[in-house]
C-alpha cells in the first residue's frame, strides 16, 4: 500500500494552490493522510476528489467549516498497521513518551503543526511521523511531505520528499 502524508497546507494563506508534485503523488497513493491546517475547504474537496482514500483531521488554523467535516483525531488500519492522525502533539521534548502513553494501541502516529519534518520511534515501538509542510517551510530549508509503504503489518520506505523552490 502506497501512502502520501502531508500537513499544514495552508491554502490559500501560504500558497495559492498545492504543488503539482504533491498532487501527482496523491494520484499514485492508495491512501492520503493529512494532519491538519488545511485552512480552506477547497483543498479538502480537491483531495477528496483526487484520492482513493483520505484520512484527515482539522488543525488549529482550520475554521468552523472544516471542523464540521473533519475530526480532531482520526484512526485507520492501512497495510496491517494501526495509524492515528492528530494535528498537534505538544513540545518536541518528551514527545515520544507522551504520544506512546496517549495512543497505546497505535503503530504509527502522523502529526503536523510545527512544519518541521519528524521521524522517530518511541520506546514501545510507536512510530511518529511529521511530513513538514509542502507550502510553508517556515524556518526549514525545504517545503516537504512524506511517502511511505505499508504492507503485512510493516511500515517501509518512509521517504522525506523535498519540493523544488517556488518561483
Amino acid at each position: 500500500m502506497r501512502l502520501l502524508l502531508t500537513s499544514d497546507t495552508h491554502v490559500p494563506k501560504r500558497a495559492r494552490q498545492l504543488p503539482a508534485e504533491l498532487l501527482a503523488e496523491v494520484a499514485r497513493a492508495d491512501a492520503v493522510i493529512h494532519a491538519g491546517d488545511w485552512v480552506d475547504t477547497a483543498t479538502l474537496d480537491l483531495l477528496l476528489a483526487r484520492s482513493r482514500r483520505l484520512i484527515g483531521v482539522y488543525g488549529n488554523n482550520d475554521g468552523p467549516a472544516l471542523r464540521a467535516r473533519l475530526p480532531r483525531e482520526a484512526f485507520a488500519e492501512l497495510g496491517g498497521l494501526r495509524f492515528g492522525v492528530v494535528h498537534e502533539t505538544g513540545p518536541a521534548r518528551g514527545r515520544e513518551a507522551r504520544c506512546a502513553a496517549r495512543y497505546p494501541g497505535l503503530d504509527v502516529l502522523v502529526f503536523g503543526h510545527s512544519h518541521i519534518p519528524w521521524d522517530t520511534t518511541a520506546a514501545g515501538g510507536l512510530r511518529l511521523l511529521n511530513p513538514g509542510s509542502p507550502t510553508d517551510r517556515r524556518r526549514q530549508p525545504w517545503h516537504t511531505y512524506l511517502t511511505a509503504t505499508a504492507s503485512g503489518g510493516r511500515l517501509g520506505e518512509v521517504t522525506l520528499r523535498r519540493l523544488p523552490p517556488r518561483g
